[in-house]
């Protein structure tokens, strides 16, 4: 099964409310790069700082995100051992 890749919001670590951290876990950087590029965003008419926001709101915490693959994982293997015992 293919691993799909998943954003969120860091939960440890995080400075603000972890959009940076996620973000670049996502994209797979260091963060401070995600936030030096957020804080010039922030000086270009409040772009960076609306869209933080919404970011903020918007991505699910990471303990969600993991919890969730979790129980889909169960699930599947679920699935397959019924489909093994039908055969």
């Amino acid at each position: 099964m293919k691993e799909t890749k998943r954003i969120y919001k860091i939960e440890e670590g995080k400075k603000i409310c972890g959009v940076c951290g996620g973000l670049a876990e996502y994209l797979n950087i260091d963060p401070t790069i995600i936030r030096v590029i957020w804080g010039v965003l922030a000086f270009a008419y409040g772009t960076g700082i609306v869209l933080y926001f919404i970011c903020a709101i918007v991505f699910p915490p990471k303990s969600e995100v993991v919890r969730k693959e979790a129980k889909a994982r169960v699930i599947n293997e679920d699935k397959e051992e019924e489909e093994k015992d039908e055969k």
